[in-house]
């Protein structure tokens, strides 16, 4: 029993990073556009985490569901690795200002941890539910807000620009909530996953359903941590990628938060909303020109995407050998 609360508590600790690392996809864009002040759009996307963890867990049973680990310590020691390989990978990309995913993190890490001790792999959903949607989102994001945007564009045309910046920065007040309520859905489910995942390892829950204490630990857990901030990676999504006004911010938000929606609800799947969320904030910026996104540092962040999963599992699968070679 002692042995589970551990991997609960450092499946929570995760959850926190998730928080720090990922508060600037929901609020990067409307700090930057001064459409809320930091502190107000660090306090409305904790609330609003908080909210869409509350909201659902399709995703929580595609996470459960990737590697079937063997039952008891042995197989809480695979679960413990996978998620500090994935905290490790956070800390990482946290330091270095990469707004790298904290979702895929979390998969690369269960799945190297599963690999390192022959445990079954359900490469179907790790390929259907993980590896296609990983693709499919950004592309989708970068496409649709360059679509949004371009309607923007065209519909106010003729409107003073100013007036229409001072009316773009209110509807980013409720874009913003949309994205932090989409972030919370997907990303706090992930880590509701993992618990769950752990549980059944030890005979306390069949899998078939999400505790209450986990959704409202893991919701806990992930507003606290975006409550924190991510200030190195709000500055790299904010300003270095392109310079944004309130009309590209609020296109890049409303975007972004209906293809979370749309993974969630429709599709069960856990895909990434810094993923997401960068690549619409691309799409927008590509409207101006294209040389208006700085592709310099685009190429490092997908660098950072690409490395990812295998990063984390990598290093779940040396955590893994070391506890277990350590246990032996």
């Amino acid at each position: 029993m002692a042995v589970l609360v551990l991997v609960v508590l450092v499946s929570l600790v995760f959850d926190y990073t998730n928080g720090f690392h990922d508060a600037a996809n929901a609020i990067a864009t409307s700090i930057s556009t001064r459409a809320l002040t930091p502190r107000v759009a660090l306090l409305l996307a904790a609330v609003m985490n908080m909210v869409g963890a509350l909201l659902g867990v399709q995703v929580a049973k595609t996470i459960s569901e990737v590697i079937t680990p063997p039952t008891g310590l042995h197989g809480l020691t695979v679960v413990a690795a996978g998620v500090i390989g994935a905290i490790s990978w956070n800390l990482i990309t946290w330091y270095f200002g990469l707004p790298s995913s904290s979702s895929h993190a979390l998969i690369g890490g269960v799945v190297g941890a599963g690999l390192a001790s022959a445990s079954t792999v359900s490469w179907d959903k790790v390929v259907d539910k993980v590896a296609v949607p990983m693709v499919v989102s950004p592309v989708i994001g970068f496409f649709a807000a360059y679509a949004v945007m371009l309607a923007i564009l065209w519909i106010f045309r003729r409107a003073n620009p100013s007036r229409v910046s001072r009316r773009f920065r209110i509807a980013q007040s409720l874009s913003a909530a949309s994205l932090a309520l989409g972030h919370g859905l997907q990303d706090a489910q992930k880590t509701m996953g993992i618990i769950v995942l752990a549980l059944v390892t030890t005979g306390h829950s069949d899998g078939e359903s999400v505790p209450t204490w986990v959704i409202i630990s893991c919701a806990g857990a992930l507003s606290l941590g975006t409550y924190a901030g991510g200030w190195r990676i709000m500055r790299t999504l904010g300003r270095k990628v392109i310079e944004l006004d309130p009309p590209k911010g609020f296109a890049a938000e409303a975007t972004a938060s209906v293809i979370l929606y749309l993974a969630a609800y429709i599709w069960h799947a856990p895909i990434s909303t810094t993923h997401t969320m960068t690549a619409s904030i691309m799409g927008v910026g590509a409207t101006k020109r294209l040389s208006a996104v700085r592709w310099g540092v685009a190429g490092n962040i997908v660098v950072a995407w690409v490395l990812t999963m295998p990063a984390a599992a990598l290093v779940a699968a040396v955590v893994y050998y070391l506890v277990h070679l350590f246990g032996a």
